[in-house]
C-alpha cells in the first residue's frame, strides 16, 4: 500500500504546474480560505484553490524561452545568409521555411500569404520546440527546480513543481487556439464585412427562415475550431508524457524490470518524435485551413 502511495504520489508530483496566486489555507479538511498573501504553490490542492487568476510559472517560463529561441535562431540565421555556400544552420533553416510555404501554398488560396506564412511558420516551431521538450528525461528539471528551492529559499523539495512541457497544460494550447479564433474573427469581419459575418452566422446554411437554428450551429462551428485545435495538442502529449512518467517509475523496481523501461523508453521516444512533430504539422495545417475558411464569400 506504501509503494502504491509512493508511486501516485509521484506520478500527481510530476504532472502538478508551478502555480503562483493567492494563498489559502485549509483552516478543516476540504475547506480553505483565502489569507491574502500571494505566493507560489506548495500542494496541489493549493494550487487548485488559486483557482483561475493564478499563472503556471512553468508553463510561462518554458514557452517564452523556447519562443526566445526560436526567433534567436532564425534571427541569427537571416544576419549571416549569404549568396555563397550556406552553413548547416542556414540550410536547414530554409528547409523548414520551404517547407512551411509550400504547405500553406496548398492549404490557403485566399490572397496573399505575407502574414499566414510566418504565422504558419511560428506555430509550426514554437509548437514543435514545446512539444519536443517531452523527450527530456522527466526528472531532470524538475530536481533541480526542487533543489535550486531548497537551496535560494528553503522550500521543501517536495513542495516544488515544475513541468517543462507547456503543451501538458492545457491554458497553453487553449492560449494559442484563443488566438487563432480571433485571428478568424478579425478575417471574417475584414473580409466580408460585419454584416457578411453576421449574415453568415445568421443564413447559413439553412436559410432565413431557420434563423435561430442557423445561428446556433453555426456558433458551436466557429468555437469548435479552436476548441478541438487545444484538444488534440493537449490529448496527445498529455497522454505521452504521462507514459514517460510510468516507465520511469519502472526504474525503481529492480534490474530486470528497470532493464525493460529502459527499452521502452528508447522505443516510446523515438515513437514520440513522429507524434511531437505530427501534432505541431497538424496545428499549423488547421490554422490555415481555418483562416482559409475566413476568407472565402459563402453564397
Amino acid at each position: 500500500m506504501a509503494e502504491e502511495l509512493t508511486v501516485s504520489s509521484h506520478i500527481k508530483h510530476h504532472l502538478q504546474n508551478l502555480a503562483f496566486g493567492r494563498k489559502h489555507e485549509e483552516i478543516e479538511p476540504g475547506v480553505w480560505e483565502p489569507t491574502g498573501q500571494w505566493g507560489f504553490a506548495l500542494s496541489s490542492g493549493e494550487a487548485s484553490q488559486m483557482g483561475f487568476w493564478s499563472i503556471h510559472v512553468d508553463t510561462m517560463f518554458m514557452s517564452i524561452m523556447l519562443g526566445t529561441l526560436m526567433m534567436w535562431y532564425f534571427r541569427s540565421v537571416a544576419k549571416k545568409a549569404s549568396a555563397g555556400v550556406p552553413t548547416a544552420m542556414q540550410n536547414f533553416a530554409e528547409w523548414i521555411i520551404e517547407f512551411v510555404d509550400t504547405t500553406v501554398r496548398g492549404s490557403f488560396s485566399g490572397g496573399k500569404t505575407t502574414f499566414v506564412a510566418p504565422l504558419a511558420l511560428t506555430i509550426f516551431v514554437w509548437v514543435f520546440l514545446m512539444n519536443l521538450m517531452d523527450l527530456v528525461p522527466v526528472d531532470i528539471f524538475p530536481q533541480i527546480a526542487a533543489h535550486t528551492g531548497s537551496f535560494l529559499f528553503g522550500v521543501d523539495p517536495h513542495d516544488v513543481y515544475f513541468k517543462i512541457v507547456p503543451t501538458t497544460d492545457i491554458n497553453a494550447p487553449l492560449g494559442m487556439a484563443i488566438t487563432v479564433l480571433l485571428l478568424i474573427i478579425f478575417f471574417s469581419i475584414k473580409i466580408k464585412g460585419l454584416g457578411g459575418f453576421f449574415g453568415e452566422l445568421a443564413f447559413q446554411p439553412f436559410g432565413k427562415k431557420m434563423l435561430p437554428f442557423n445561428f446556433a450551429l453555426e456558433v458551436v462551428t466557429l468555437l469548435a475550431k479552436p476548441f478541438s485545435l487545444a484538444m488534440r495538442l493537449f490529448g496527445n502529449l498529455y497522454a505521452g508524457e504521462m507514459i514517460f512518467i510510468l516507465i520511469a517509475i519502472m526504474y525503481s523496481a529492480g534490474m530486470v524490470i528497470g532493464s525493460l523501461g529502459a527499452l521502452l523508453q528508447v522505443g516510446w521516444a523515438i515513437f514520440h518524435i513522429l507524434i511531437i512533430t505530427l501534432q505541431a504539422f497538424i496545428f499549423m495545417v488547421l490554422t490555415v485551413v481555418y483562416l482559409d475558411m475566413a476568407h472565402q464569400e459563402h453564397h
